[in-house]
């Protein structure tokens, strides 16, 4: 059991350096052969084989070009203008921008066991072109389908809360688990983002009656503490006018002149608060 364990790193290692390590061979007899003729016949129809063996690279691509099945030099060309001899050689085009492509959206079940339907979107560009056509024969398709999945595996680890509040980590995990799986690729993954989170009508209601009832308890314990700091100001003020008489005056004379600023209203003048304060003395 130890023995497997410590030989399945090599293994996997050795896989590795075969998908990376590629057109390090040279041609053989036959192939130098049949290159040779192919030089040959191309001389002989010249000029007309000159539109067929000139080929012009972008400054944003890379050409990797094939020679009987392999790699010439084991790197890619360009950008510029190339020669290739059009019996024997093969040119791949590989575009170095970055491209963008949207999730479709997903039908992912939450670890909360809630159903919502989720897309994104991913930016990603190639650094390796060899290793784009060599290692994987759909480089943009695969990282397409990968996304997919990688986002349902994601998401299926989070909660519904997670998922609402915490888009820029989800973003991060994405990322790093693409990047991750497409390097041997050539592919680096610069950003994934989460674009659109549609819940069930059922629990859309659900959570706005929620938060509903959450407001209207906060605005109750609101009002509730208004209150409170109200009486307790009117305390302290009739606590204030008791200890003057003059202060418990101005403030009747205070309400008259409210009262008088009101329109159509009759106002019925009390005994004088002299007079008051002299009966309640006695």
């Amino acid at each position: 059991m130890e023995n497997q364990m410590e030989s399945s790193p090599k293994i996997h290692a050795k896989s590795k350096g075969d998908l990376i390590d590629v057109g390090s061979g040279g041609l053989s007899c036959c192939g130098w052969l049949i290159f040779l003729l192919s030089g040959l016949v191309t001389l002989c129809f010249l000029p007309a084989t000159i539109w067929f063996c000139i080929k012009v690279v972008n400054e944003y691509e890379r050409a990797v070009i094939f020679r009987l099945g392999r790699i010439i030099n084991g790197k890619a060309k360009g950008p510029g203008l190339f020669f290739i001899f059009p019996c024997t050689d093969t040119l791949v085009k590989v575009d170095l921008r970055t491209i963008s492509f949207n999730i479709p959206p997903q039908e992912i079940l939450t670890k909360d066991s809630v159903t919502v339907c989720v897309d994104g979107v991913v930016y990603f560009r190639v650094i390796d072109p060899i290793s784009s056509v060599a290692n994987v024969s759909d480089a943009d398709f695969s990282t397409r389908l990968l996304a997919q999945t990688t986002l349902r595996n994601v998401l299926g680890t989070k909660n519904l809360s997670e998922l609402l509040s915490d888009r820029e980590g989800i973003s991060h995990s994405m990322q790093f688990n693409l990047d991750e799986a497409t390097d041997p690729w050539g592919i680096k993954v610069e950003r994934v983002e989460i674009k659109d989170v549609k819940l069930p009508q059922q629990l859309q209601r659900a959570m706005a009656a929620e938060a509903e009832a959450t407001r209207e308890a906060r605005a109750k314990v609101i009002a509730a503490e208004g209150e409170m700091n109200a009486s307790r100001a009117l305390k302290e003020a009739s606590l204030v006018i008791s200890e003057s008489p003059s202060g418990l005056q101005l403030r009747y004379l205070q309400t008259l002149t409210t009262i008088a600023a009101e329109k159509n209203s009759t106002i019925i003048f009390p005994l004088p608060m002299d007079v008051i304060s002299h009966f309640m003395k006695k």
